[in-house]
């Protein structure tokens, strides 16, 4: 019965971008401004492209609440009111870590999310599959099976 009373910790959510985006650290407000759209370049004047899962997605719900400080339905609207409005475009959709992984690394400019499992195994795997050399963990990029993400930090 008490087992029911303890939750299990909860993985962080990584923010990462394609390794040609200079910006090693985030503010949360830069973070929001580029999911609500209206960050449209980063501080070289190269284009953002945001990628995110789907609204019903567990990491997707997970993200907003946390990282944006706002619920799914918030942003989705702030999506929907600027495709209608002819005023911007949404974020792309991917299906699931592994596609935003593949399009974030094949994206000049992108950024997305995924889980710590997700980061972790994609490091295990690229150790694995390379020269055995270790990932530094602290320098910012991480390795997927595609290329370098970059793993930025949100300050507050």
């Amino acid at each position: 019965m008490l087992a029911c009373l303890v939750t299990p910790q909860v993985a962080a959510i990584e923010v990462v971008t394609h390794p040609q985006v200079t910006e090693r650290s985030l503010t949360k407000s830069q973070l929001r401004r580029i999911y609500t759209m209206r960050q449209l370049r980063w501080s070289d004047n190269q284009a953002i492209t945001v990628f995110v899962l789907p609204s019903q997605h567990a990491l997707h719900q997970r993200f907003a609440k946390e990282r944006l400080q706002i619920f799914p339905y918030q942003l989705n609207r702030i999506w929907h009111k600027l495709t209608y409005s002819g005023l911007g475009v949404a974020p792309t959709v991917v299906k699931s870590e592994q596609e935003l992984i593949q399009a974030v690394s094949n994206t000049p400019g992108a950024i997305g999310y995924i889980g710590e499992a997700t980061l972790i195994k994609l490091s295990q795997s690229f150790n694995d599959s390379s020269s055995q050399q270790p990932l530094n963990m602290d320098d910012g990029q991480k390795v997927s099976g595609k290329g370098v993400l970059n793993v930025v930090k949100i300050k507050d």
